[in-house]
């Protein structure tokens, strides 16, 4: 299968150049290793090769001998690796020794001896409009946070375009399939995950159909703060009873292997009195799996535009986490006491901060409504604290990219690029 080049491959480069060992975090099939090997000289499989799992409990310099740099794939299968990498970046000069990837985090205490100042973590994620030749890239996000204005025509994306993406989502292996066969790659990878991932990840014996039920509840209230007793009450039934401590250790397992990936609340200067709501709300890491938990198709989510735009705010916090990264920067959400909420804030290492209203809909008064929010939410931050927002953005599904002149952005999610 030809590489198709991702926005996480000239990160790496810059990674490697800055630190000893690089380590690729993501879920599986995101395209880890086919990232690393574009740059590691040599190369090592953990999960499939178990003569080398056995030389790590032997003589793991064994496994650490090769061209820098030098990946070490699924190293959490023998995590003694960690502190052997660690130990052997000590004792060598330069930087760039070892690439390694990870689709699960451990639960133990493996990486209690830090290696920091000596491994940087990358996170991937499946890929993004922009990475898949879907999106132009015209309103650059890099622009926005710097302030500038950026403009588009409508791009070729349609609203069947935009859910038929949604559910196939941005696994690098499906590209080039047809749709159901994309979709049952999804189905299968969550069967995988529910089966046997989870018990592996967490360490303790799971009812798998507790996790599906679980997995399609989180789809039901994805991009939403929804709390582990609504989660519990789903997961049990009528017939059941669930802790909802069982609930968080299952959300804890999916999380450790970036299966879900929560949004955070952002946490601003205030100039009123206002309370802070801080929920977390709740993404999977890919829209596709949402969509694959309740075994829907565009026919249905064409049907219910409701859900589909919670699909499509998941959808477009996945992309902008991708581009985000390349400007050191994170996401989070914001929702107050009165409710007044933005479905995204962008916030950099710098301290550039921009608020992001998404919408399914690219009406003049959905517009209206998405930026008169951004505005209040601007009044309510203080800005001597935190400095001006480098912009304010309602993102959509179709339509121009462009400036209002309220200042607000407008951008087509067919137009985002990094």
């Amino acid at each position: 299968m030809v590489y198709r080049p991702r926005l996480a491959d000239d990160e790496l480069q810059d990674r490697l150049a800055a630190a000893s060992a690089v380590l690729i975090e993501g879920p599986k099939a995101c395209g880890k290793t086919a990232t690393a090997r574009q740059a590691a000289r040599s190369e090592v499989f953990l999960d499939a090769d178990a003569n080398a799992r056995q030389a790590v409990s032997v003589d793991p310099q064994i496994v650490l001998a090769g061209d820098a740099p030098r990946l070490i794939d699924e190293w959490q299968v023998a995590p003694r690796i960690w502190n052997q990498v660690r130990r052997s970046v000590d004792l060598q000069p330069g930087r760039g020794h070892y690439i390694l990837t990870g689709s699960a985090v451990p639960t133990d205490d493996i990486v209690r001896h830090s290696g920091t100042g000596r491994i940087t973590r990358l996170r991937m994620r499946t890929m993004s409009l922009f990475e898949q030749g879907h999106a132009t890239g015209a309103a650059s996000l890099g622009a926005l946070l710097a302030g500038q204005p950026v403009s588009a025509p409508i791009p070729r994306l349609t609203v069947p375009d935009i859910v038929e993406l949604i559910c196939r989502g941005g696994w690098p292996g499906t590209l080039d399939l047809p749709t159901d066969r994309a979709m049952r790659f999804v189905r299968d990878y969550i069967d995988e995950v529910r089966r046997t991932d989870v018990e592996r990840a967490a360490k303790v014996r799971h009812d798998p159909n507790r996790v599906l039920r679980l997995m399609r509840s989180l789809a039901r209230n994805t991009a939403t703060q929804v709390t582990l007793t609504t989660l519990a009450k789903d997961v049990a039934g009528a017939n059941d009873v669930v802790q909802e401590r069982t609930i968080g250790n299952y959300i804890e397992a999916l999380r450790q292997l970036f299966v879900v990936e929560e949004l955070p609340p952002f946490s601003p200067h205030l100039r009123s009195r206002t309370r802070l709501q801080q929920a977390v709300k709740q993404h999977f890491s890919d829209p596709s799996i949402a969509v694959a938990a309740l075994r829907a198709n565009p026919q249905r989510l064409l049907a219910d535009l409701n859900y589909l735009g919670f699909l499509f705010e998941s959808l477009v916090v996945r992309d902008l986490r991708i581009y985000a990264a390349l400007h050191d920067a994170e996401l989070s959400h914001y929702r107050d006491s009165t409710r007044l909420e933005a479905d995204a804030v962008i916030e950099t290492a710098g301290g550039a901060w921009l608020p992001v209203e998404i919408k399914l809909g690219s009406t003049t008064a959905i517009i209206d409504e998405a930026a008169a929010n951004l505005l209040k939410l601007k009044k309510r931050v203080d800005t001597g604290k935190m400095g001006e927002p480098a912009a304010l953005l309602v993102v959509t599904a179709t339509g121009y990219a462009y400036r209002r002149p309220d200042g607000v952005t407008v951008a087509p999610i067919g137009a985002l690029g990094p």
